[in-house]
């Protein structure tokens, strides 16, 4: 199912998404810089192992995990993640220090919307193919 995934996509429309940075407690200067990019997705499976790599002009990271194995990210604060695929949609949650947050990946139409949950703040990200 999550083969429905697989392919590049690249950033159309982003809603909410520096106050969702703002409750990730990410600092003002980095906000503004990031939320200018334009960043592609790359998701690629390679057997069981599913990859998502995101690559803009100020940073590219990367990610790979079994579907619901726990995962250490590399980022800032080392959260760690677990992804699952319920109901058509890859659903990540991250956990540090704390604090959580869930993102959703799911298909709409043709488009890769990328659901993105902290305490109050939801942010809405949608991808179309490259």
């Amino acid at each position: 199912m999550y083969d429905l995934f697989v392919g590049t996509w690249k950033l159309n429309s982003s809603k909410n998404f520096e106050d969702y940075m703002r409750e990730l407690g990410v600092g003002f200067a980095t906000r503004k810089i990031v939320g200018v990019a334009k960043p592609n997705v790359i998701i690629s499976t390679n057997g069981d192992v599913v990859t998502i790599r995101t690559l803009s002009t100020l940073k590219n990271t990367e990610i790979s995990f079994k579907l619901g194995e726990e995962f250490e990210e590399t980022t800032a604060d080392d959260r760690k993640s677990i992804i699952t695929l319920d109901n058509g949609s890859l659903v990540q949650v991250q956990k540090w220090d704390g604090k959580e947050t869930t993102l959703i990946r799911k298909l709409v139409d043709g488009k890769l919307v990328v659901e993105c949950t902290m305490n109050n703040v939801i942010c809405t990200r949608v991808y179309e193919t490259a």
